[in-house]
């Protein structure tokens, strides 16, 4: 199949495209970034907008710059493959790249975009779940306002984000990581390059006694948007991180906050194992890195 019929504009600055974003998307208009997700739905008709903003002559957005804190801000127009390979991204914000290498292919992520993937709000998306337990910061604009959200309050639900009709995600700040950090991306897909079945992001930190600190976990395909391990971080919060411990913390999410459903490719059973599989993993991991940060 092919596109229903639309308007197209490309601008070249983000004035313009913020002009043009008001103008059409209260009508149905729509924001083009990398595409990859947007122009099949478009081809199968899943997706009709009336107009197409395509931000890709707007050089503005292509950027990834460090912060004097320590971290980092990434044009909403990166390339994914081009965060994946950043020397600085490697060395400030690791979990990023990590958790690219298992975005769909490096064809398509070639093209896909970083904003884009954030914007699009995918519940098996891997970049959602990461900027959720790294607490990014995303920069919005719209003709007549500029404003920052946080990561809890970005992501709403399924492919739905705070962003309101006229508004474009313009940069997303990541913040630094702590002295003695660790990290961890895991997930099961049935295929290399396919959407995750499940998936988890951890990032904390430790004290110089070992102490758990700041601990963030995160679990993507169970919901309609990431859902914070609130149990499991309590729990190991201000505690050792024993292998023990860590296995009761993360089934006392799996057991008290974790609800996934079912469908031809897993089962509700098999999506819990795999909650308690990789949470207890992506946890040790996270903790075995931060110890090396010493």
């Amino acid at each position: 199949m092919k596109p229903a019929s639309f308007a197209y504009f490309s601008p070249k600055s983000l004035d313009e495209a913020l002009a043009n974003i008001a103008e059409v998307g209260d009508d149905g208009g729509k924001i083009l970034a990398g595409g990859q997700s947007l122009v099949p739905a478009m081809n199968f008709r899943m997706a009709q907008p009336t107009a197409l903003v395509d931000l890709n002559e707007i050089q503005e957005l292509f950027y990834i710059k460090p912060t004097d804190t320590g971290g980092l801000v990434i044009g909403a127009m990166t390339r994914d493959r081009t965060v994946e390979l950043d020397s600085l991204v490697k060395k400030r914000a690791p979990i990023i790249p990590e958790c690219l290498y298992w975005m769909a292919h490096p064809t398509i992520r070639n093209r896909g975009t970083f904003g884009g993937a954030l914007a699009h709000s995918d519940p098996a998306g891997q970049l959602p779940v990461v900027a959720v337990v790294m607490n990014f910061n995303f920069h919005i604009q719209s003709k007549d306002a500029d404003r920052w959200s946080g990561a809890d309050d970005f992501f709403v639900s399924v492919y739905t984000t705070c962003l309101e009709a006229d508004e474009i995600l313009t940069g997303i700040e990541v913040p630094a990581m702590t002295k003695m950090s660790g990290y961890s991306y895991k997930q099961v897909s049935r295929q290399t390059g396919e959407s995750a079945l499940l998936g988890v992001a951890t990032l904390l930190s430790l004290d110089d006694a070992g102490i758990v600190k700041d601990c963030r976990i995160a679990y993507m395909g169970v919901a309609e948007k990431p859902v914070m391990a609130m149990e499991a971080m309590a729990m190991l919060n201000g505690n050792q991180p024993s292998d023990e411990l860590i296995t009761e913390a993360i089934e006392a999410t799996v057991k008290g906050e974790l609800d996934p459903g079912a469908d031809i490719h897993a089962s509700v059973e098999y999506r819990l194992h795999l909650a308690r599989t990789l949470g207890a993993a992506s946890v040790k991991e996270a903790v075995i890195r931060a110890a090396k940060q010493e």
